[in-house]
């Protein structure tokens, strides 16, 4: 291995979105009842000497376009496996940035922008919460927030349990994730979880983040559905829904591994956002769009995920 693609894998690095401008028009949304996401290649990252490499294949090549984005890497990253990206969950991503100047498309540098969004940490206000959001790449419908069973909306709540600010908990019986935070508090979201035969547990890792993912579905759903046979387009890693407001994966995606190996899982945004509450999906954990685009803000890449049994 290369001595810049080690530093980069040992920086602790924040991903930011690179994805292609493709974007199927005139379709409807891809129904989502049961299917997930799967592929993160496209992203972009940036070491500590701020060299830009991009990912493709699983390989990080050096990446030539220009990105002026500040993202400084933690100051003291965990020497990860050479294969993975884990960092230090209890270092606080809240880098400032300037957006990327000439050598992205405008739908890049959006992309970058939103991956950058700086949380919010006023008390919850519902109407603000689960408003529209207008200032993302794609604009983000408000969300009728009174017709949710209170105990699935975005919550602030003490927190003594045994695990470190940084990580992120999944229940699945309760269909609720919370999110560690310092000073004894977390952060609580209602999520939609797999169904039966989907489920699954056990810990696993942020490996990268990304603003409004491709979804690239298994060939053997392609060849089992027709109709999202005629909804897949010819996309960068393959046959695929370009990110967008048709694309199943919603406003964010959050990819979790376990060691080297992709889980194939996502904690990611939803077209369905009354799924939450509900075992429906194919394992993966989605959110309400507006609460992934929250918990997104707020989550290191190397975070700890723990999913209860």
């Amino acid at each position: 291995m290369s001595a810049p693609i080690r530093r980069l894998l040992l920086a602790g690095l924040a991903v930011i979105a690179f994805a292609t401008t493709a974007h199927a028009q005139g379709r409807g949304p891809v129904g989502e009842s049961g299917i997930d996401g799967f592929g993160d290649d496209g992203q972009l990252y940036q070491d500590q000497n701020g060299a830009l490499y991009v990912r493709r294949n699983g390989r990080y090549l050096p990446y030539t376009g220009r990105a002026d984005i500040v993202r400084p890497a933690p100051a003291t990253p965990a020497a990860p496996p050479a294969a993975s990206l884990d960092v230090n969950p209890t270092v606080p991503a809240r880098p400032g940035a300037v957006p990327p100047a000439e050598g992205l498309s405008p739908l890049e540098a959006a992309k970058a922008r939103a991956v950058l969004r700086a949380p919010d940490n006023e008390p919850i206000d519902y109407a603000k919460a689960y408003g529209p959001v207008t200032d993302d790449v794609y604009p983000v419908q408000p969300f009728n927030y009174k017709k949710m069973n209170p105990a699935f909306l975005r919550q602030e709540i003490a927190y003594h349990g045994p695990y470190e600010p940084g990580t992120i908990i999944v229940d699945p019986r309760a269909h609720q994730l919370t999110l560690v935070q310092e000073n004894g508090r977390a952060r609580r979201y209602g999520v939609g979880v797999g169904k039966q035969g989907f489920a699954w547990s056990g810990n696993a890792t942020v490996n990268s983040k990304q603003a409004w993912p491709d979804w690239y579905p298994p060939k053997e759903m392609i060849a089992r559905s027709p109709k999202l046979a005629s909804e897949v387009d010819k996309l960068q890693s393959g046959l695929g829904v370009a990110g967008g407001l048709r694309n199943p994966l919603g406003a964010r995606a959050m990819y979790l591994w376990q060691g080297n190996k992709d889980t194939l899982f996502r904690i990611h945004g939803t077209l369905e956002p009354f799924s939450i509450g509900k075992s429906v999906s194919s394992g993966c954990i989605r959110m309400i769009n507006q609460d992934a685009i929250d918990l997104f803000s707020r989550v290191n890449v190397g975070s700890k995920v723990v999913v209860l049994n």
